[in-house]
């Protein structure tokens, strides 16, 4: 049963303001698209970027946040990624649409959780 109220207590270990949150990879994808999300914190509050090879930009929902996200939130993060329609390179908004496989040490449920949904979707 996955745990959708579950957030980490921090996203820092204390080597730096910046953490990698999760690693996103569509398989389905001809060009092997990976996407990395990342936490930034500045005077208290956690800046969410997502960064991917062709250097797109992303539409965030919620773009920051005062504390970790729930497993919800960071799923919902996730299924709202987007990029500005026409200006997006390397076919990203196609990519966007597929369902991705993910990495994450910080929330262990969720690569379980899109796992099921690739497996429910035919993936």
């Amino acid at each position: 049963m996955v745990d959708f109220d579950f957030a980490p207590d921090t996203y820092f270990n204390g080597t730096g303001p910046s953490a990698l949150i999760v690693k996103l990879t569509y398989p389905e994808s001809t060009w092997g698209e990976e996407i990395s999300l990342y936490a930034t914190t500045v005077d208290g509050v956690i800046y969410y970027e997502a960064i991917d090879f062709y250097g797109n930009e992303f539409s965030l929902n919620p773009d920051h946040s005062k504390k970790p996200l729930t497993l919800q939130e960071l799923i919902l993060l996730i299924e709202r990624l987007e990029v500005q329609p026409g200006t997006g390179l390397g076919n990203v908004e196609l990519t966007l649409s597929g369902i991705p496989n993910a990495k994450s040490n910080l929330y262990p449920q969720l690569e379980q959780f899109f796992a099921g949904k690739r497996k429910h979707f035919g993936y």
